[in-house]
């Protein structure tokens, strides 16, 4: 009995282990149940959002269900009317050569489909890309467009709103290049007015309506800035053309651009001045100095050749001149002019090219003296000798009358030295040192008077 006692113990203590082991690990699983009936945080929270996707899905499902994307919204009834605003980030560049300019915009389209008004507790539906594949959307071109696109990076950069009522916004980031046909009569003092004309390329009058939003129409960006022009006014305005289809409806916004003239001032202006003031210097070289005065008169003129044929480098070859060409013409007749004033001047010099002239008194000296030398002593001793023997036939005789004529010849140098008297100032390079630059004067302020009026530059 005594000996039974060891065993029933080990034999309670094997099962109370047991038992313990068991609620041990029954625990977690009893704790877990409570916890899901204390806190019911997952089931409720997720079943909202999946229940919101799945009424937005429907409830595009049941909007695009016998929806036909090919019929433009109250067909058979009043055209559709889409209203259209852009939002205008930058601009450039603008090429006189080509007549072009391009734009970098937001183009935003919105119009009203019926088909597609709902109701919910969101008045407005962020829409995919994709859903303009399913939808009817204005078919909007640009009449005056070369060369345009749409910007696809990282993705296709466009979005769809669709409202309560049915209206649909469309937006995307469109970088166009129009047509600007320029008028450069008065370049580079202009101002250029750059049309975009767009409308519905199929539709007409009848089905669909371009309007521009009466809220904002065109909007440009507060941080734009031109490098060669000044963006001074965008009027818009609605347009119908008549073309053989029927009448179509248009939208038209014009840009009114003011070169800058800084450049052109710097380039061709300044040193055309400088080249025509330049030209002036020969009127105070002397007029004997030909070489000087014809050299400095052909440089001026190739030098302005040149200046004239590379101000016209990025211009069209337009068949009228322009501002600028009169300038430069201007600029190149005063130095052809002055080539011709020292051609005048030359002619009627008195003497030629010589750096200096005598007097006459002196002049007839030096040809007498000048052919005295030009005889040699041998010829005056024949002379002498020829004329003497019928005196006296002694040598003493003659060689006394050499020595005698040449020094009558030494003292009448002695007696009437020569002194160079240089030419005096020609009366027209005087009268030209004042009438040049009053002409020239004179004809700038009506230049620059008459083409900044006529770009409204000044009142």
């Amino acid at each position: 009995m005594a000996a039974g006692w060891p065993m029933a113990a080990r034999v309670w203590s094997h099962l109370l282990f047991g038992y313990y082991v068991v609620i041990a690990l029954l625990s977690p699983l009893f704790a877990g149940q409570d916890l899901s009936h204390r806190i019911p945080a997952g089931p409720t929270v997720e079943a909202p959002q999946s229940n919101n996707h799945k009424n937005i899905s429907d409830l595009l499902d049941d909007l695009l269900r016998g929806y036909d994307n090919s019929v433009r919204p109250n067909f058979g009834g009043p055209p559709a009317v889409v209203e259209v605003d852009i939002m205008v980030r930058s601009m450039g560049p603008i090429s006189e050569v080509d007549m072009t300019y391009s734009m970098d915009c937001y183009f935003r389209q919105s119009w009203v489909d019926r088909r597609l008004a709902f109701q919910g507790n969101k008045e407005t539906l962020a829409l995919s890309i994709k859903m303009l594949q399913r939808i009817w959307k204005p078919d909007t071109y640009f009449y005056n467009g070369k060369q345009s696109y749409l910007h696809t990076i990282t993705t296709p950069n466009k979005f769809v709103r669709l409202y309560q009522d049915g209206r649909v916004l469309y937006s995307s980031r469109l970088t166009i290049k129009a047509g600007c046909p320029m008028h450069l009569e008065d370049f580079p003092m202009d101002i250029q007015k750059c049309p975009l004309k767009f409308g519905s390329f199929g539709y007409t009058t009848r089905d669909v309506l371009y309007r521009w939003n009466p809220s904002r129409q065109v909007a440009i960006a507060d941080d734009m800035k031109l490098s060669q022009f000044d963006l001074i006014a965008n009027p818009a305005a609605n347009h119908t053309d008549i073309l053989k289809t029927g009448e179509h409806s248009m939208l038209l916004v014009s840009f009114h651009l003011q070169r800058h003239m800084g450049n052109f001032l710097i380039q061709v202006y300044g040193p055309c001045v400088l080249l025509v003031v330049l030209s002036w210097v020969s009127f105070w070289l002397n007029r004997e100095a030909t070489a000087d005065r014809v050299s400095l008169g052909i440089t001026t003129v190739l030098t302005m050749t040149f200046l004239g044929l590379e101000a016209r480098t990025d211009l069209p070859k337009v068949p009228y001149p322009t501002a600028l060409d009169f300038f430069v013409f201007l600029s190149f007749a005063f130095i052809f002019a002055t080539i011709i004033q020292f051609a005048v001047v030359h002619y009627f010099t008195k003497y030629g090219s010589g750096e200096c002239y005598f007097s006459a008194e002196l002049m007839s000296d030096s040809e007498s003296d000048e052919e005295d030398a030009a005889s040699s002593p041998a010829v005056h001793l024949r002379t002498s000798v020829r004329v003497q023997p019928a005196v006296s036939s002694a040598p003493g005789h003659a060689r006394l009358s050499l020595q005698g004529s040449r020094s009558s010849r030494n003292s009448r140098r002695r007696h009437k030295p020569r002194t160079p008297r240089f030419n005096s100032v020609s009366q027209i390079d005087r009268a030209s040192r004042v009438v040049f630059p009053l002409l020239f004067l004179t004809i700038n302020i009506a230049y620059w008077c008459a083409y900044l009026s006529r770009s409204q530059r000044i009142a």
